[in-house]
């Protein structure tokens, strides 16, 4: 058994790290960087600009995510099916009615359906918060708090600006 894997009874548990790179496929996120908290019971999305409304009888939401933080340049315009508001309890005890979607999310080569709260979470440092409701059943992952990014490091990079170089005359020219 290599180190990444810790056996649980019969079942091998996948080791993830206290944060990893995720991919929300169905909502156009290829990567966002999430905190593993199983601490929280639902997960959340940093999302904005929330807009209800219907197609084809299907009550749905759709919402602006800025997936990588302290980056307001990269926008996802992007919806999904809305599957109820709920009330959720922040780790500073305030208590908000938030929208409910299920979507697919991708972490460590497996795909696997979530339900995620949306709410803003430009204060905190995380764009989306992995809770316990999505890590357990069908021993899908152990934790490592000492350990970070066990699926791999971010795999698009920052586009590095281009600085420009002014050539300047010597003096006395």
């Amino acid at each position: 058994m290599d180190n990444d894997r810790m056996a649980s009874g019969a079942v091998d548990k996948t080791m993830i790290g206290w944060r990893e790179w995720v991919s929300l496929p169905q909502l156009g996120i290829s990567e966002i960087k999430a905190k593993i908290d199983t601490g929280a019971r639902t997960s959340a999305l940093h999302a904005w600009d929330i807009e209800h409304f219907q197609r084809d009888g299907v009550r749905m939401v759709r919402f602006k995510v800025h997936p990588i933080q302290r980056d307001t340049r990269q926008t996802v315009i992007t919806e999904a099916p809305l599957i109820e508001h709920r009330h959720v309890r922040s780790s500073s005890g305030d208590a908000s009615r938030r929208p409910v979607i299920m979507t697919q999310i991708q972490l460590m080569g497996r795909t696997f359906d979530i339900e995620l709260t949306l709410t803003n979470r430009d204060a905190m440092g995380f764009r989306m918060l992995l809770g316990r409701q999505a890590l357990r059943g069908r021993g899908r992952f152990t934790i490592d708090p000492g350990r970070s990014y066990l699926a791999g490091k971010r795999r698009v990079k920052k586009k590095k600006k281009k600085i420009k170089k002014i050539k300047r005359k010597p003096r006395g020219e």
